[in-house]
């Protein structure tokens, strides 16, 4: 399981880059690496993390000839502490798991080239009693296999190595569904299967805490120092795990992401891991390379469509689900979250534990990690904003009441104190029960000047846009209390595009959502404003976002229907093809699609797929 979760929950990024740079003074570069071995296959080696020793000599030897300083953890604290700050171009080291490793292999380099560095230690693995065995990285590993504490307390005393906690006991996967899924164990309330529950946020509190407090101890107890920094295992963490490490003494965590540099005021450093034993001359472009915009292409999907009352019928519509998407290679997954049998748009029950609505099935989280680890995509978690009935609160106020047949959704009033409440509870419960890469805030996030908008009533049309985005951020904030990285996509429909002084009708501004989203899906669907469907309205779309301003382009997404909701006919393969190219002609960098019906195969894989995965030959082999 530490094989699947360590291979499959992280993926490595893309890095990001517009120009072959250095990175900005008083940042710090992150690497982390893991085994070290002179046997390194250079194809497909059984573990993908390791590096081989003349590699890692190839990668020192370019931080050394190319003007990058390696810094020493206590230089990134004191630098936090607003003491002396970070040397040019500064690079720090940490390897992960306590591995024999780095005591044969990689301590010798160290020495050699004076270089610091933080070793992250697993208790339990050292602990393990002779004879016993643990899968790891594609093999059995003994006690062997990792450092003693004899060598730990020599490679402290030569002042180059700072050890830090990678936890006792948690770096594994741990039931959190009832379909089984694993997660990994700092992050997740553990299901248990017997009693049909979870753990409650105060026992998996207490079992963080007794964990990292366990880890601390002995750590200080070898070295006579107490550990001052956690390396989360999968780089999964949230904020109470970085509270409770704080309140142990380790103030400074690390993760694993794709963002360099980073700042060392950040509380959590993110890292660049170095997988697949890569070459100097690739470690130099991922370094330099760190500000692209890489394209998203982006499926979204009805969880309604794989919701069955029949368990087997459900995992055969799974099933058909996981391998269109495995054969499609998206980079991203936007799967609804909540049940919408109705097809209004409105959540009366949602397919995780919560506190105020019915659960249709607990079925989100299962769904999104068989995506993410047998699909390889990113999932985002497709969520009303306003559209939500709550059983248990009936008489909630109302934006605009009970709608017409065909017209608005039923939304509840974001200016009411309860009804913000009780829609950041559901969010929180989301991010609490699954591991979603991100949020897509749908298309019921819209105010009409003549809603009933309470005491928003006297505010402009670009401050209920404001207040508006406000409240998406605060839905934002309460499910990074559990996913901190999660990021954010938000609907905008195409009239507030085309007319700006739409933006009474809507309360929605492009420029407004490309400063405060990491992505903008743009609705490019003709049919929902009654427009012509035409080659020309395509183009005129693309040519209002790209005056949006310099980089708008890199932050909008353009989705595309495959289903006209006019006539309640889908739209033809080729129509769609060629849209898609259409928009990519105009400057189109992000591109999606809404609805897939991965059932009836529309818009049918081999049409749609070269448009729209991410894989180097998308075309079918002939």
């Amino acid at each position: 399981m530490r094989l699947v979760l360590l291979t499959l929950l992280l993926f490595i990024i893309a890095p990001l880059a517009y120009a072959n740079e250095f990175v900005p003074d008083s940042s710090v570069i992150v690497l982390t690496y893991h085994d070290v071995r002179d046997d390194v296959g250079l194809q497909g080696d059984r573990d993908p993390d390791a590096t081989s020793t003349d590699h890692l000599i190839a990668h020192f030897d370019w931080l050394k000839a190319n003007g990058y300083h390696v810094v020493s953890l206590d230089q990134v604290i004191k630098a936090k502490q607003g003491g002396a700050p970070l040397p040019p171009h500064a690079v720090l080291l940490t390897f992960d798991d306590g591995l024999e490793s780095f005591y044969t292999r990689v301590y010798p380099l160290l020495r050699a080239y004076n270089y610091p560095a933080v070793s992250a230690l697993v208790g339990s693995w050292m602990d393990m009693p002779a004879g016993q065995k643990m899968p790891y990285n594609g093999g059995p590993c003994s006690r062997d296999c990792f450092l003693t504490w004899d060598q730990v307390r020599e490679i402290q005393r030569s002042g180059l190595v700072e050890f830090a906690s990678h936890t006792w006991d948690l770096h594994e996967g741990i039931t959190a569904n009832p379909q089984g899924n694993q997660l990994p164990a700092v992050v997740t309330l553990e299901y248990d299967p017997h009693t049909k529950s979870y753990e409650s946020v105060a026992a998996y509190t207490a079992r963080v805490r007794k964990d990292l407090a366990h880890s601390a101890e002995e750590i200080e107890q070898a070295t006579g120092h107490r550990p001052r920094a956690v390396v989360w295992p999968y780089g999964a963490y949230n904020q109470i795990a970085t509270q409770v490490a704080a309140s142990e003494g380790m103030s400074v965590s690390f993760s694993l992401d794709d963002a360099i540099p980073v700042t060392p005021d950040d509380h959590t450093l993110p890292r660049l891991l170095i997988s697949g034993n890569i070459s100097a001359n690739r470690l130099a472009w991922l370094i330099r390379h760190h500000t692209r915009v890489d394209p998203v292409r982006a499926v979204q999907v009805d969880l309604d469509y794989v919701y069955d009352p029949d368990p087997a019928q459900q995992e055969r519509n799974l099933s058909h689900l996981l391998d269109r998407i495995r054969r499609m290679h998206p980079t991203q997954v936007w799967l609804q979250a909540y049940a919408d049998p109705k097809g209004d748009g409105v959540a009366e029950s949602v397919y995780f534990p919560n506190r105020h609505l019915p659960m249709r099935a607990d079925l989100f989280s299962r769904v999104a990690w068989q995506l993410r680890t047998r699909a390889g995509v990113r999932v985002y978690a497709w969520m009303p904003v306003l559209a939500f009935r709550f059983p248990d609160a009936p008489n909630l106020p109302s934006l605009g009441g009970e709608p017409r047949p065909g017209g608005d959704h039923y939304r509840l009033a974001p200016w009411d104190p309860r009804v913000r409440q009780m829609i950041g509870d559901v969010y929180e419960d989301l991010a609490m029960h699954a591991d979603e890469a991100g949020l897509l805030f749908s298309d019921d996030a819209y105010i009409r000047d003549t809603d009933n908008l309470g005491p928003w009533s006297n505010q402009s049309p670009a401050e209920r846009t404001a207040a508006l985005i406000d409240f998406t951020q605060e839905l934002t904030s309460r499910v990074r209390r559990w996913r901190p990285e999660a990021k954010t996509v938000r609907n905008i429909y195409t009239r507030p595009i085309f007319d700006p002084k739409s933006e009474a009708w809507f309360a929605q501004s492009l420029p407004a959502f490309l400063a405060s989203y990491n992505l903008t899906a743009i609705m490019a669907m003709p049919q929902l404003d009654k427009q012509d469907d035409t080659a020309r309205w395509y183009r005129a779309l693309a040519a209002r976002v790209s005056a949006a301003g310099p980089h708008a382009m890199d932050g909008a997404l353009f989705e595309l229907a495959t289903h006209d909701w006019r006539t309640s006919q889908p739209i033809s393969n080729a129509d769609i093809d060629a849209r898609f190219h259409l928009l990519q002609i105009e400057g189109a960098r992000h591109l999606g699609y809404y609805p897939d019906d991965f059932i009836q195969n529309h818009p049918q894989l081999e049409a749609v797929r070269p448009a729209i995965s991410i894989a180097d030959y998308p075309y079918p082999e002939r």
